[in-house]
Formats: structure tokens, C-alpha cells, sequence
């Protein structure tokens, strides 16, 4: 069964949700004012349609009650937002997922009663900041409860040593969720650096300082793990 999505705001925060669900096998519905966004998208997508998404006469016409699930990623007009979220709930769309640019806009959607709320603001600048604060951190999702997921590339001490010996979980509480290494391979005859996934590590595993390793666990236990392997 396709899933089906319409996306509303076709921005770069728009547009990058509708072409990765489109890239994934989804049914995309790509919906915004702007004619030039529409254009860019048409080819990407299932369904991409020029109209104003606070005209809920123009939102029937292109069933978007009928879809799974409706991001609404409009940007730089929070009342057009704001009455197209109510538009989605007034068709009762199954499933709302609305984008807040700061925490006035998210608490106003969550007394909606909007549960799924994306702040990429945010989150963009809470990755930033670990990477300035952690420069051998190559990127960053934050997670509840002080939990997170790190891809960094192996600290200095840590290389050349085993998992077991390094003491990921008993040391530093931290799960190591899988390692990326790269090979040197032929292609056509030249050789060329190609990055592989070393499936689930073992205890015996061997950490290189080439590699990237991604883990899980609370910030300041990846903090702790980072600092003292500098």
C-alpha cells in the first residue's frame, strides 16, 4: 500500500520533506501560493498544485482529506500557518504534523491541540552548536530524556583499541550502534575511497582512527567519552 502525503509550504523545509517521502516511494501531494515553487517541485513529486491553502474550498478539490498525513511547512506567514492548520483539522485529516519557528508558535499549536510539531530552527542550531563545541562530531539528533545519536569520527585515544578495552558501556554508558569505515577500492581501474557500514560491532571490534562511529546515549555521557579520548 503507497503511502500518501501532502505537503504544504514549499520552502527549503517544505521541499526537502516532499522530495525525500517522493525519493522513499510515497504519494506526494506538493501544494504552495508561490507559482515558481510549485514549477520547481512538479517534476519530483506525484501531485504538485499552485493554490491558497487557507481557501478550504480549493483544499477539497484536491482531497487532501483523504491523504495519511499533512505536513503544514509554511514558514514566513504564521497566520497562514495557523489557518491552515485549523483547515486541517475542520477536513479532519488523520494525522497534522505543523511547523513552529519558536516557542510562542509551538505553544499556540499545541493548545490547538496539534501534537506533532516540527521546530527545524531548532533543531539546525542545536547541531550547529555541538559541532562548534565538538569539532570531531560530524552530525548530531537529539533525542528525549537528554538521549542523542552522535556520528564522530574516532578520538584520538580511542584508536587502535578494541571496543571491549575502550569500555563504551561500562565506562561511558554509551551503545555503540554501528561503525563506518573506509576501503580502497578499483573502479575502472582507478582506486577509490569508499565508505562501508561495519554491520553490528563486536566486542573485539577494532576501532581505527579513520573510522566514524555512531552512538547512543545521554549528552553528557558522549561529552565525557569525547573529552577524555581527545
Amino acid at each position: 500500500m503507497i503511502n500518501k502525503f501532502a505537503v504544504i509550504g514549499l520552502g527549503q523545509f517544505g521541499y526537502s520533506i516532499a522530495r525525500t517521502l517522493a525519493q522513499r516511494g510515497a504519494e506526494v501531494l506538493a501544494i504552495d501560493i508561490d507559482a515558481e515553487k510549485v514549477e520547481r517541485i512538479k517534476d519530483e513529486v506525484a501531485y504538485a498544485v499552485s493554490l491558497d491553502a487557507t481557501d478550504i474550498r480549493s483544499l477539497r478539490a484536491q482531497n487532501v482529506q483523504d491523504v495519511d498525513a499533512v505536513v503544514v511547512a509554511i514558514g514566513e506567514n504564521f497566520e497562514g500557518l495557523l489557518l491552515t492548520t485549523v483547515l486541517m483539522q475542520e477536513l479532519k485529516v488523520k494525522r497534522v504534523i505543523a511547523r513552529a519557528a519558536n516557542a510562542q508558535q509551538r505553544m499556540i499549536l499545541e493548545k490547538m491541540g496539534i501534537e506533532e510539531i516540527l521546530s527545524p530552527e531548532d533543531e539546525v542550531g542545536k547541531t550547529v552548536a555541538e559541532m562548534l563545541l565538538h569539532p570531531n562530531m560530524r552530525s548530531f539528533i537529539p533525542l528525549p530524556d537528554e538521549y542523542e545519536i552522535v556520528e564522530i569520527n574516532t578520538p584520538r585515544r580511542a584508536a587502535n583499541h578494541t571496543i571491549s578495552q575502550i569500555g563504551l558501556r561500562e565506562r561511558y554508558n554509551l551503545n555503540l550502534i554501528t561503525i563506518k569505515r573506509t576501503f580502497e577500492e578499483k573502479h575502472e581501474g582507478e582506486t577509490v575511497l569508499v565508505e562501508h557500514i561495519i554491520g553490528v560491532p563486536k566486542g573485539d571490534t577494532v576501532l581505527y582512527e579513520s573510522d566514524i562511529i555512531i552512538l547512543l546515549g545521554k549528552t553528557q555521557d558522549v561529552d565525557k567519552f569525547i573529552e577524555v579520548n581527545r
